[in-house]
């Protein structure tokens, strides 16, 4: 299954299942995630539905009422059947309440789009009831992360997610002329040919990632000696308007959800020495869909071996607290738990005085950032600068001048604090990191 609706096209009603996990204030927040999701794909949102339920495992996920309420919202082109709710269901359904929404006319939406996640016996029945395209939250998001994604990584990674995705609901898409017999005897059905497909396209796939890994796994070894900085947050925090105001690169902008998808790593600028460098990773989203988390492992690789977490938040969003909650429980999925982290407040810029005020007295060891202010940019490169330096140690290392290369790597790759220059030698007395140190008198003692 993959999203076949012509985005200009597409009027897209988003319903709500409140249970009692599941309700208030956080439903409606999730579904107003939801609606810039859905428009972050050109989708049009017309309205909102919600109902009250037990739970969302139920076979035909809304009561009769509710459905045939939809169903008039989008054209009685499906059937919708009379179905038998036991006493549990009755009540549920007398409980549902909609959403601030218009008044809808007849036909009004041609996509619907549940925030939570449907069984494949479940989005067939809706499909089949309500005759239109039908997505749950986790198809919405796997479709972003397709059109977004631009490396060679992150379509591997997207894909296999996607047709992880896809095998289950195979069946819905392959009814009919799909079930019959190919060839003679009893040979497989077509879906049983689209299962292998899948599943021999998810063992190319995973090959063919595993490489790519094992170059980015060496990639980063190249870089293990240099300070990391690596910008961690919920999507739409105002990540990458940071990486480019710390680097100056020409990377993407955009006020949408999962903008970017492809970790991008850039130096520090102004240009420290040691070089200081700075990466921007793939947002995160509650309910994120779990084989989405899996297959970023090796994009947030960047994150597990960074020497500091900024964890970016805006400052402006009611919710950010639950939005950190999200990134604390991802990084802890991916194991980074040890590395130093510092929370930026950013957006400050559409925050008053007073709304300052109270999140500096709430959180007193954040830095509260706009991307908009060079001073606060000024503030936030002194602030990693001395993380770093506080790493560095100091040694003096004497280096002959018959010693080619190792004096200029020297002046590149460390801090030299004081220079000495004798008969046959130089002495440097310089600041750096201890693996960088390690590393550089070990090459000295091999060319001696």
């Amino acid at each position: 299954m993959q999203l076949t609706a012509k985005a200009s096209q597409n009027r897209a009603l988003l319903i709500s299942i409140q249970t009692p996990q599941f309700k208030g204030d956080e439903a409606k927040a999730s579904l107003a995630e939801l609606a810039r999701l859905v428009t972050t794909l050109g989708f049009k949102v017309v309205g909102t539905q919600s109902q009250k339920l037990s739970s969302t495992q139920r076979m035909n996920v809304l009561g009769s009422g509710k459905m045939a309420e939809i169903a008039h919202l989008t054209g009685n082109q499906g059937i919708v059947d009379d179905f038998d709710f036991d006493d549990d269901d009755i009540v549920d359904e007398m409980l549902f309440s909609e959403l601030p929404s218009e008044d809808l006319p007849f036909g009004s939406a041609d996509v619907v789009v549940f925030d939570c996640d449907l069984s494949p016996s479940q989005l067939r029945n809706v499909e089949n009831q309500l005759g239109v395209e039908v997505f749950d939250r986790t198809g919405i998001i796997i479709e972003i992360f397709s059109r977004h994604a631009r490396t060679r990584t992150a379509r591997l990674q997207v894909e296999i997610a996607r047709l992880n995705y896809l095998a289950p609901r195979l069946r819905e898409s392959t009814s009919g002329n799909k079930e019959r017999q190919m060839g003679k005897g009893a040979g497989e059905t077509t879906l049983e040919l689209d299962r292998r497909k899948i599943r021999d396209q998810l063992a190319e796939l995973r090959r063919e990632l595993a490489s790519v890994q094992n170059e980015l796994k060496g990639r980063r070894a190249q870089r293990s000696e240099l300070f990391c900085v690596a910008l961690v947050g919920y999507t739409n925090a105002g990540k990458s308007s940071m990486m480019r105001a710390l680097t100056g690169s020409e990377v993407l902008v955009e006020n949408k959800l999962f903008a970017t998808l492809d970790t991008t790593v850039r130096a520090l600028q102004p240009i420290t020495q040691p070089r200081i460098l700075v990466s921007d990773t793939v947002g995160f989203i509650k309910k994120l869909p779990h084989d989405l988390v899996a297959s970023f492992h090796s994009t947030l690789a960047e994150a597990h071996d960074a020497s500091l977490l900024l964890y970016v938040v805006d400052a402006s969003d009611p919710s950010f607290r639950s939005q950190l909650d999200v990134v604390h429980e991802v990084l802890h999925e991916v194991g980074v738990d040890d590395i130093p982290k510092q929370l930026v407040l950013n957006k400050s810029d559409q925050l008053s005085i007073e709304q300052q005020h109270a999140l500096m007295a709430e959180f007193p060891d954040a830095i509260m950032t706009s991307t908009r202010n060079p001073a606060d940019i000024t503030k936030l490169h002194q602030y990693i600068v001395s993380v770093a330096q506080d790493e560095m140690v100091e040694d003096e290392i004497v280096v002959p001048y018959t010693a080619n290369g190792i004096i200029g790597e020297i002046r590149s790759s460390m801090s030299v604090t004081k220079e000495e220059y004798e008969y046959e030698h130089i002495t440097f007395t310089v600041r750096s990191n201890p693996i960088n140190l390690a590393r550089l008198k070990k090459q000295m003692q091999n060319k001696g």
